[in-house]
């Protein structure tokens, strides 16, 4: 049976493939469009199962805000050259749109839902077929308010919804907070939101370096009295380096490593608890301030305002938010 060019541009339009893929398809099934569009999709699948150990570490990340429900969802794929494809993107899209319509509770929800006679797993394993490449929906988010704005940040890498306890909160002062989600990356909206667990991982940590630092003092101290510049002995590399440059003597090398050794155990153990404690404390609070939302400079303000000051100022409380990029950070 001739396939004709209104047949391709029919089963084109349907499953989104590439014109020569649909053709072939066409002619192999005779003209019989249910056997072309299982033709497409099996090789989509073959596609997506001889790429599957590959990294699908570029893609598309979007979010929208409908009503009371907001959502973010990022589909990858393994070349930036794809992600910023039209139909990539697109695709992107109508996933989102029917997570927003939906409103599933889970990632294995959303790709179990129908879009365009397939579920949504099932489309993305199709489209990988006409991309060549791994495609996956790798991660979805969602929340729920009283408000809910959305933003999308250039070049759709990264994306934030924030959800509001205020019905019609102000907009731009919501959407600012959305902005300042994806800049400042918060942890929490507040301290009391951080969980204990992280809390008590944050101040160990605290703890530990606090103790470094003074065990560091003490040994930068005891090296200078000598006559050494602590930087030229800091490592063994820069110890060996240094002495092959003849920035410091054999001896001065041997000397510093025995004050290193000996400073470092006496500090070590002769370090106040609780000037450690205070410390550890100090920076704690520091970690909680620069990183819950409410504490944070607000991005948008000339004044260094803190985006606490300027919800109070909107009148308007954020109840939640959820951030996905695809960017190292």
């Amino acid at each position: 049976m001739a396939v004709t060019l209104a047949d391709i541009k029919k089963l084109r339009d349907i499953t989104g493939a590439g014109m020569m893929d649909v053709k072939k398809a066409l002619e192999e099934a005779n003209g019989d469009f249910d056997a072309a569009k299982d033709l497409l999709r099996k090789r989509g699948q073959a596609i997506a199962a001889k790429r599957s150990d590959r990294e699908a570490s570029e893609g598309c990340v979007l979010a929208k805000a409908e009503g009371d429900f907001g959502a973010i969802v990022a589909l990858k794929c393994e070349t930036d050259f794809v992600a910023k494809n039209a139909d990539f993107v697109a695709l992107t899209k109508k996933i989102l749109d029917v997570a927003i319509a939906n409103k599933p509770a889970s990632l294995d929800e959303l790709k179990a839902l129908q879009l365009d006679g397939f579920t949504v797993e099932a489309l993305i394993t199709e489209r990988s077929g006409v991309t060549g490449e791994k495609m996956e929906l790798s991660d979805y988010a969602f929340i729920k308010g009283a408000t809910v704005d959305a933003y999308n940040h250039l070049g759709n890498k990264l994306a934030t919804v924030v959800a509001f306890a205020e019905a019609g909160a102000d907009k731009e002062t919501a959407h600012g907070v959305a902005m300042q989600v994806a800049a400042m990356n918060p942890i929490a909206i507040d301290a009391d939101s951080v969980s204990q667990e992280a809390k008590d991982h944050e101040l160990q940590m605290a703890i530990e370096k606090t103790k470094t630092d003074e065990v560091k003092k003490a040994v930068e101290v005891a090296l200078k009295k000598a006559g050494i510049n602590p930087a030229h002995v800091d490592s063994e590399e820069h110890i060996e380096s240094n002495t092959a440059k003849g920035w410091i003597t054999s001896e001065q090398a041997a000397q510093a490593r025995e004050i290193i050794a000996k400073v470092s155990a006496e500090a070590a153990e002769n370090i106040p608890a609780k000037k450690v404690e205070m410390i550890a404390q100090g920076r704690l609070a520091k970690f909680l301030k620069e990183n819950t939302l409410m504490e944070q400079a607000y991005v948008m303000s000339e004044t260094k305002e803190t985006v606490k000051d300027v919800l109070k100022k909107a009148g308007i409380t954020p109840v939640g938010f959820q951030r996905i990029t695809l960017n190292q950070e």
